[in-house]
């Protein structure tokens, strides 16, 4: 098995600077989810260091969350209120909870770091067994766009470039099995430091077709968390799928 395919490499590799500067503002997000939630309790898949979570609760919001990497719960439990949130540790496939509820969430393209065939599709499945009747799952990725990875293979990204090391990306694309190698390097008068990453991506009419095998049925697609209509230009959706029993 491929190093990439272990679930808590991100976390390991990415949790001591995953908070700076730079993610996504996570208001939208939140407000959005906070609309579909009622009284919850809601589970965040991939929780990371509680960057949604954290304020979704803020609003009374009970919230639970399955995460593969202790080193971002242990962010999360740094910050006020990351103490008070039950999180599971373990794969986000397996979807190790009981339920019942109303709404599970997925964001940031999170669903693309399952790279082994098949698990999103466990994933998928996990999840409609431990929705309440009509709940909901929202599921956050980008668009893959075959020109961006055309680019992203042709180029070396200079990421940061200081006098004592330069940071350096690449990516490499396998359009058959859509996966994607993104390497990181990382250049010190000390040697060379390597943080691979990978991603099994989707387009979303795929991904309609895991969530129906699932008995999940699409209710609505926007471009953003400000719902804004989806179209051919978009560059990423925010998809609610319904359980339909």
């Amino acid at each position: 098995m491929s190093i990439l395919d272990d679930p808590g490499l991100f976390g390991r590799q990415w949790a001591g600077g995953y908070d700076q500067p730079g993610n996504p503002d996570p208001a939208p997000a939140v407000e959005f989810l906070a609309a579909l939630a009622g009284d919850g309790p809601v589970l965040e898949l991939a929780i990371g260091s509680g960057r949604v979570a954290l304020p979704l609760a803020a609003h009374g919001i009970p919230v639970e969350g399955i995460e593969a990497s202790p080193e971002m719960v242990e962010l999360m439990r740094g910050k006020p209120g990351g103490a008070d949130i039950p999180v599971v540790v373990g794969d986000m496939a397996d979807v190790a909870v009981d339920g019942a509820y109303p709404l599970v969430y997925l964001v940031f393209n999170t669903l693309f770091n399952l790279t082994v065939p098949g698990r999103q599709e466990d994933c998928f499945r996990n999840v409609a067994r431990v929705l309440t009747p009509g709940g909901r799952f929202v599921v956050e990725t980008f668009v893959p766009d075959e020109e961006q990875f055309d680019r992203d293979e042709r180029e070396v990204q200079v990421r940061a470039v200081a006098e004592d090391a330069v940071t350096v990306r690449m990516h490499r694309y396998d359009r058959v099995a859509q996966t994607f190698l993104r390497q990181t390097l990382t250049f010190t008068d000390g040697g060379v430091k390597l943080q691979p990453f990978g991603m099994r991506y989707q387009w979303p009419e795929q991904i309609d077709a895991m969530a129906g095998a699932a008995g999940l049925r699409l209710e609505d697609r926007f471009a953003d968390w400000d719902r804004t209509p989806f179209g051919p230009e978009s560059t990423s959706h925010i998809s609610i799928y319904r359980r339909t029993d």
